[in-house]
């Protein structure tokens, strides 16, 4: 199966198990930047671990602060492998755009309609740097 997604940041092409969110997230607060897990006890995927994964976004609850945390995650080496998001989100994907700047290894994220998410998730997925994501 493949799908044809937009590039939204450059990054590291990846392959690794993806991970369907089925609610919306917060990183600030809802991502602990220094395990990579769902923080927020509330979140369907509380204490689920992102890091090195294929994260499928359905939305994020806006925070000024999330690109901290995904730059924080990024520098630390627990960022996802890949992040796959329904919406763009500029705040969040300003963290990708930093950690590129200072030289860091970024993961790729890539815009895909949420319709495809649960067909990916536990699966082993490809995202490349064109925006084809491959399971």
């Amino acid at each position: 199966m493949t799908f044809h997604g937009e590039v939204l940041v450059d990054g590291h092409e990846a392959a690794a198990e993806a991970i369907a969110l089925t609610a919306p997230i917060s990183f600030w607060g809802g991502v602990n930047p220094k395990t990579g897990e769902i923080a927020d006890v509330r979140h369907p995927e509380y204490q689920q671990c992102i890091s090195g994964r294929v994260v499928l976004i359905p939305a994020t609850i806006g925070s000024s602060s999330a690109a901290a945390v995904l730059l924080e995650l990024v520098h630390a080496g627990l960022a996802p492998a890949a992040l796959v998001l329904h919406e763009p989100d500029a705040i969040l994907l300003l963290g990708l755009i930093v950690a590129r700047e200072m030289g860091l290894a970024t993961p790729l994220a890539v815009k895909l309609d949420q319709t495809h998410y649960s067909g990916l998730h536990g699966r082993h997925v490809a995202v490349q740097s064109d925006g084809r994501i491959i399971a």
